[in-house]
């Protein structure tokens, strides 16, 4: 089954709160007969319009292949949160890469903080600041108070507060947890109104993006001067560099890369207008996440609350998605129980194994990034322009993430599904235990 068509309309938005609020978008042609550019980009989501764009700004033609419509996937779902750091905490990244990478790697995190949120000026969308991070446990409250001080000694980081039980619930209304902290160096965003930014910005430089595209066959150019070529059902790409950028949606187009890259599918509700009940919610215009492994994660979109809650690895979405999402929503927000719900979604991500985005090189003239495991709205875009440095010939940044280990998942891209859900059912039970 093909994940591009499994769940979704050709060409169409899903139903969601942020399609419903999304800025006026042209739809645009798809490709058709042999076309030419310097660079082809499989992918219009963060990760390829951010590449699109700072390879169209340093002057190369770009063309776009987008499958449906710009910002479709991920980009245009997901929970809008800018987060600091990587997806892993600098303790865990110390000891997996050392200190000095950890440092490097938590300062390439802030600069993918600073591009998106410069992107979005430029684009017109505002980002809200602050997301507070909730805790279930004493252990979790001492980690989180702990990382902050960590941060502000060993990485000039000090936009950290930690929170004890009251602070956390002076700005989270929630009996569930019992501390946390609050990063004001983060932030959050319309996801999709993002993406529809960044493609006007990409077009606005000269990148040519072609939606209702889906790219069916990639033969890469066997040396580093052989040219690529890239095939629809109605056309081809020939291209001196190929930029893959489909994260989830990969699949067979580059199966050393499926193999480390596994898609799963996540859902989000929106509420009705709450009115004067959103300061039962948030005290504050801020997001927030909790240390659940199949995290909650929460924003405001003027009166509603955007919630999202529950991952599943099958193919195909539930067929009660608010159902599903409705049980963690009111065990965080018993006082919402019975709350009228006006959106439900869901939408494809990708995970690795260590959770760290997956770069690779998968032939001469290819780059490859995704993966990024739920922390992908600032690390995708600072991925598009790491790759567009790289084919502009500095690579340092690219090298960086692809030296993290990133191993395929016992039995690569075919038993990675049933070998996952065991794992994510275990830690699903651990979630509703309280361990």
């Amino acid at each position: 089954m093909n994940l591009l068509f499994a769940n979704d309309t050709a060409g169409t938005y899903p139903p969601s709160l942020y399609a419903a609020t999304r800025d006026p978008s042209p739809a645009r042609p798809a490709l058709a007969g042999r076309m030419r550019a310097d660079v082809c980009v499989i992918g219009a989501g963060y990760t390829g319009l951010s590449a699109a764009l700072h390879l169209a700004e340093a002057g190369r033609s770009v063309i776009v292949l987008e499958a449906h419509r710009a910002g479709f996937g991920a980009s245009g779902r997901n929970g809008g949160q800018i987060g600091s750091g990587q997806r892993l905490e600098v303790d865990a990244l110390e000891k997996m890469a050392g200190k000095a990478v950890a440092r490097r790697l938590w300062d390439m995190a802030e600069e993918a903080k600073a591009l998106t949120a410069d992107l979005a000026k430029r684009a017109g969308q505002r980002v809200w600041p602050g997301i507070a991070h909730c805790a279930l446990h004493p252990s979790e409250v001492h980690h989180a108070h702990a990382m902050a001080e960590r941060l502000a000694r060993d990485y000039d980081y000090d936009l950290i507060e930690p929170l004890d039980r009251d602070g956390l619930r002076a700005l989270i209304p929630s009996p569930l947890y019992i501390g946390g902290d609050i990063d004001r160096g983060a932030g959050h965003v319309h996801p999709l109104n993002l993406a529809l930014g960044m493609a006007r910005l990409a077009e606005a430089a000269g990148a040519v993006i072609l939606e209702r595209s889906p790219v069916t066959h990639v033969e890469h150019g066997e040396s580093a001067g052989a040219p690529s070529r890239i095939a629809t059902a109605e056309g081809e790409v020939i291209a001196d560099h190929l930029v893959l950028a489909a994260n989830g949606y990969l699949d067979h187009l580059e199966p050393s890369v499926a193999a480390r890259v596994m898609p799963i599918n996540n859902y989000i509700v929106a509420t009705e207008p709450l009115g004067a009940r959103m300061k039962d919610v948030l005290t504050q215009p801020i997001a927030a996440h909790d240390t659940k492994f199949v995290v909650n994660y929460w924003r405001p979109w003027g009166e509603r609350l955007v919630f999202g809650g529950g991952e599943t690895v099958s193919y195909r979405f539930p067929r009660d998605i608010q159902a599903m999402v409705r049980r963690p929503l009111e065990q965080v927000y018993p006082q919402l129980k019975g709350v009228r719900i006006d959106y439900a979604w869901g939408g494809t991500l990708a995970i690795t194994m260590n959770r760290m985005p997956c770069f690779r090189r998968p032939a001469p003239n290819c780059l490859s990034a995704s993966g990024y495991s739920g922390h992908g709205v600032a690390m995708a875009t600072l991925a598009g322009k790491l790759m567009a440095q790289a084919i502009e010939g500095t690579s340092n940044g690219f090298d960086v993430m692809g030296a993290l280990p990133c191993a395929p998942f016992p039995g690569g891209s075919h038993l990675r599904f049933p070998l996952l859900m065991l794992g994510m059912g275990w830690y699903g039970l651990r979630d509703k235990l309280g361990f």
